[in-house]
């Protein structure tokens, strides 16, 4: 993997030096170049993201679609919600509020003797073996996202704020960003706690999060696409994760989303959702969305979810104090 790092690493500098760099001591900003040459990272990542996701899964669903785009207005906000994740306009978000709160935390445990722990230290050799260190933080945490998920499906007010995730009826490789800020906000947080406990290194987060996003905009594709008996228990595959987005699987709320049981909560690994009894591997594809937009509520109105990114996010807000 080294060659690899070394690449990644001379792209960084390059990207930092001929804009980053430039634009910060335009502004005045020069105070920042240490932080901002970390975010440079993340930004060539989501960079190259979007490279990834527009020549390579953009032509899959061209090519098997599992419905017509009849909706575009509703993908091109969906554009937006990846832009400014994938970009690093979320990122910077995170990096004010949420980091230095750990930091500040996990600093105070270690003043008092309470460090935290290199996972990949408990066995020997594994240090030694970057790969091999990547699996078993990618492993941790895929747990932990699928713990989260099943959280945001069945605590009603969580609900409330992820329903926005499954109220796109016209599921694309963009969708997988279609999420309320404050939802993305609530997930985060934890999954960084989870990466300063653990002792995750900042290369291998990175890592971790760039193949956890792109698999997640192949399974959210339009894209009529199975992995075969055997891979579909391997790997999440874009039929098995359209069945948690299937109308009658999600759930108006968190209560009908338990009666029946939700299915395929898994983020990359199946083996979540086949350990704990929520696996679903029928071989179908469903219209996604949430049954409220579909069904009428006790007051003889469909939900209204919104159209536009600000909207969204409002009705979202307007959800989670139980007014809409």
């Amino acid at each position: 993997m080294a060659w690899l790092t070394q690449l990644f690493d001379a792209a960084q500098q390059w990207l930092f030096e001929a804009v980053v760099q430039p634009v910060l001591f335009a502004l005045g900003q020069a105070g920042v170049l240490e932080d901002a040459y970390a975010a440079t990272g993340w930004l060539l990542v989501g960079l190259l993201q979007l490279a990834v996701m527009l020549v390579v899964i953009a032509p899959l669903e061209r090519w098997r679609p599992v419905e017509p785009v009849v909706d575009r207005a509703a993908i091109r906000t969906d554009v937006l919600y990846t832009l400014i994740h994938r970009l690093g306009v979320f990122r910077l978000v995170l990096f004010f509020s949420v980091e230095p709160l750990w930091d500040g935390l996990f600093g105070a445990l270690r003043i008092q003797g309470l460090s935290t722990f290199q996972l990949d230290g408990l066995w020997p050799g594994v240090t030694d073996r970057p790969l091999v260190s990547l699996l078993l933080y990618l492993l941790v945490f895929d747990c932990a996202d699928y713990a989260i998920h099943r959280a945001q499906h069945r605590w009603d007010w969580w609900w409330r704020l992820h329903a926005l995730h499954h109220s796109q009826r016209q599921m694309t490789m963009w969708s997988d960003s279609r999420n309320h800020l404050l939802d993305d906000l609530l997930r985060d947080t934890l999954l960084v706690f989870v990466a300063q406990a653990i002792g995750v290194a900042p290369g291998q987060f990175i890592a971790i999060v760039a193949l956890t996003q792109l698999s997640e905009n192949l399974h959210h594709a339009n894209l009529r696409l199975g992995f075969g008996a055997l891979g579909d228990r391997l790997w999440v595959s874009p039929r098995f994760h359209r069945l948690h987005h299937a109308i009658g699987d999600a759930g108006a709320t968190a209560a009908e989303a338990r009666v029946p049981p939700g299915c395929n909560f898994g983020v990359l690994l199946p083996w979540w959702d086949m350990l704990f009894g929520t696996a679903n591997f029928d071989r179908r594809y469903e219209p996604t969305g949430v049954s409220d937009q579909v069904r009428p509520g006790p007051d003889g109105r469909l939900r209204d979810y919104g159209r536009g990114f600000w909207r969204q996010q409002w009705r979202g807000l307007l959800r989670l104090a139980g007014r809409a």
